[in-house]
Order: structure tokens, then C-alpha cells, then sequence
């Protein structure tokens, strides 16, 4: 079953939109820009499945998981990045290994949010790191439905590194 359309980077309307976003807080004043909130935390190697979950905005209305499971190698440090525009209406949930390539083994993954729908979801078998660029999954091995973000038994070939979602306010939010 394919993406559904417009939420992924395939989409040039999605990479200008989320580019657009970036580039409008970028330029508005620090004071006015929510501060994004970002917490360390362990990509534990075992092929247990693990959860790492995080809240944010007004009242932590919204909420971004990461569940996965993978093989080999030791702990490694990863980190989660949450947050929201100015009118509390968008939220960005970013999980990425700083250091730039993972070399655990992902048997599965999924990143879901809570209290908003997926406009942008984007999946990474390799983060930017020094001079290097993201390097996107192939589309066959993952899926974005409003919720989540996850891999695709039998299409994902382990690799993942980074994950980007830009979500908007389900309207029993607003």
C-alpha cells in the first residue's frame, strides 16, 4: 500500500512547504519562536522492543513516540526534538542518532504522535553529520499514515538514523 499523498519528501510540495516552515521560524524573533525541547536518550541493541516518548505544548497537548527494536553493537546515544510554532498549532518531532549513522540493526520502528496528524514524516538511514547530508530510506520501506511513521516488514533493509515529523493540531485540539 502505498504513502498517502503529500506525506512524504517524494513530494516537492511537501519538501517546499516544510522548508517554507523552517525557513518563517528561522526568521521570526527569538521571543516569539517556542524553544524546542530536546532530551538524550539510550538505542538499546537486545531485539527487545523499547519506547521513548516525549510531550509538548500548552499543557503537553502533544506527544511523540518512538518504539524499535534492534540488534547488535552497544548502546548508543540518540536524541528526541520537540517543538511548536508561535499559535501552538504545528508541533515537529525529530529522533536522530547526533553522531550521524546508526550501526544497530532495526528490526522494526515506529514513530507516532498524539493529539495531531502527520502533515510530513520522513525516515533516514543516514543523519547529516559534518559535511554529509541526510540520506533518505527508499520509499518502499516505510510508510506515513497520519499517526505514524513506521517501517515496512519484509521492504526495510534495517538501516535508520534520523526520523522527521511536522504535525498539525487534530481538530478536537483546536
Amino acid at each position: 500500500m502505498a504513502a498517502p499523498s503529500g506525506r512524504r519528501n517524494g513530494s516537492g510540495g511537501a519538501n517546499l512547504w516544510v522548508s517554507l516552515l523552517l525557513a518563517a521560524a528561522a526568521l521570526r524573533p527569538v521571543e516569539t519562536v517556542s524553544e524546542p525541547t530536546t532530551v538524550a536518550f539510550d538505542v538499546r541493541p537486545g531485539g527487545v522492543v523499547h519506547s521513548f516518548s516525549q510531550n509538548v505544548g500548552p499543557g503537553d497537548k502533544y506527544t511523540c513516540v518512538f518504539t524499535y527494536a534492534s540488534q547488535g553493537g552497544t548502546n548508543e546515544k540518540w536524541q528526541m526534538s520537540l517543538g511548536t510554532s508561535e499559535d501552538h498549532q504545528h508541533f515537529t518531532c525529530t529522533i536522530w542518532r547526533p553522531q550521524g549513522k546508526s550501526y544497530l540493526y532495526f528490526t522494526q520502528f515506529k514513530a507516532e504522535v498524539r493529539g495531531a496528524e502527520i502533515e510530513y514524516g520522513m525516515a533516514y538511514s543516514k543523519a547529516a553529520f559534518e559535511k554529509e547530508s541526510d540520506v533518505p530510506l527508499k520509499n518502499e520501506e516505510f510508510e506515513v499514515t497520519k499517526t505514524a511513521v513506521f517501517h515496512r516488514p519484509g521492504a526495510f533493509k534495517a538501516e535508520l538514523s534520523k526520523l522527521v515529523i511536522v504535525a498539525k493540531a487534530t481538530r478536537s485540539e483546536l
